[in-house]
């Protein structure tokens, strides 16, 4: 039985080692992933823009930042983790950043008026449209909320929500889900460092417990005989 409890904890043994192997390797390929996530950042050099109390702004004004903000954190539903968001580090290279960033192009979209030159008069659903320019307030419409066939709205729908747009905003998203799972990458090889470190710990605990211990042999002193 005690060379069985002695066979189980060096097995345990073994097997923690390949528990902090595989940690070590979940580590080593985050901390790549990360660092080529940081040099795109840098190269990109967009940067978010905080006040000399180290609030976010946006055109200058904390308003403004704290209605990005808003459409982030209450319409979009987003968990913002405030320490991504650090004055003395303003490079976009965390998924908060990104998200923000993101929330900032859409924000100045929806609230964006655009200027449509109808070069003649055109007549859509019983309603003549004269020829002339229209300033069209966006109005918290996303791409999916114009008319297309309206001529104001239609060619309103084109200028707010541009391809660039629609580009930056998808390269933002890449980034965010990209930092998100680094940090999940972090997090596993963090739980197979604990669990190979407890694996361990028990094997090497039943390798202890069943040791060899030479017990002291006892010497038997003769009685004394009276005089």
């Amino acid at each position: 039985m005690t060379s069985r409890l002695r066979g189980l904890g060096i097995a345990l043994v073994l097997i923690g080692i390949g528990f902090l192997v595989a940690g070590g390797y979940a580590f080593y390929k985050t901390q790549e992933g990360q660092t080529s996530l940081n040099r795109l950042s840098a190269a990109q050099n967009v940067a978010l823009t905080y006040n000399e109390d180290g609030q976010l702004v946006d055109r200058g004004e904390t308003q403004g930042a704290q209605a990005i903000m808003a459409l982030l954190t209450e319409d979009w539903g987003y968990p913002v983790a405030q320490g991504d968001l650090n004055p003395d580090d303003p490079i976009v290279n965390t998924p908060t950043e990104y998200m923000y960033q993101m929330a900032t192009i859409t924000y100045h979209t929806l609230n964006s008026t655009q200027t449509v030159v109808l070069p003649e008069d055109v007549e859509y659903n019983g309603q003549l449209y004269k020829a002339g320019t229209y300033e069209f307030p966006v109005d918290g419409r996303y791409w999916t909320g114009f008319d297309r066939e309206n001529p104001i709205e239609g060619p309103a729908r084109e200028m707010a929500w541009t391809g660039t747009a629609h580009a930056l905003i998808a390269e933002l998203g890449v980034g965010t889900i990209t930092g998100q799972m680094l940090q999940l990458g972090l997090a596993i090889a963090g739980l197979f460092a604990g669990v190979g470190a407890t694996v361990i710990l028990t094997g090497g605990g039943l390798i202890w417990a069943t040791r060899k211990v030479e017990e002291p042999v006892p010497v038997f002193k003769p009685a004394a005989v009276p005089a």
